[in-house]
């Protein structure tokens, strides 16, 4: 597995090695040990995935203190683009955002710490994998709003399909401040 540093502390593209022949291929989503010996310490507690149509946008969600989630992310089949916004106050990133496109094709994950909002849009039609640090808690649910002003995020689809309660998440800016 190879991780590679985004210029964000602790979030990480990862490329597994895959090992492809005549009957298909196989390769590690996961291994703890290479996760801990990249400074990735969280447990893993959850398991989830969804599908959603070409054009889709989900986001941007997160689960804040004392609940917040890393997470590690992938499609199963399909290509989306990954977005997250740094939400630590104390990081040197704070404020900004940080896409990748995961490509069922090149089998890559993002390892997304706690502290960041999460957010994808549909290239494809896509199955869409993560597993989480942190159980889902109803009570914790918060959201930045997807197309904020000052983020800026482009989601690389024109007229996305957002649902109503994604249309109604605050902005950066009043998320921060309330």
């Amino acid at each position: 597995m190879e991780f590679k540093e985004t210029g964000f502390e602790g979030l990480f593209e990862i490329q597994p090695r895959i090992f492809e022949d005549e009957r298909g291929y196989f390769y590690e989503s996961f291994n703890e040990k290479l996760f801990f010996d990249h400074g990735i310490k969280e447990k893993f507690v959850q398991d989830n995935q969804s599908f959603s149509k070409k054009g889709v946008l989900r986001g941007l969600h997160l689960q804040n203190p004392p609940c917040a989630q890393g997470k590690l992310v992938r499609v199963i089949s399909g290509k989306v683009l990954d977005s997250v916004v740094d939400i630590r106050k104390d990081s040197k990133t704070f404020g900004k955002w940080y896409s990748v496109i995961l490509d069922a094709k090149k089998q890559n994950l993002l390892y997304v710490p706690p502290g960041f909002a999460h957010g994808f849009s549909t290239l494809e039609d896509a199955v869409f994998s993560y597993k989480c640090t942190d159980f889902y808690n109803k009570s914790a649910e918060g959201g930045i709003l997807w197309n904020d002003p000052q983020l800026k995020i482009d989601w690389m689809v024109e007229n996305p399909l957002v649902n109503i309660k994604d249309q109604e998440l605050p902005t950066f800016n009043d998320f921060i401040n309330k």
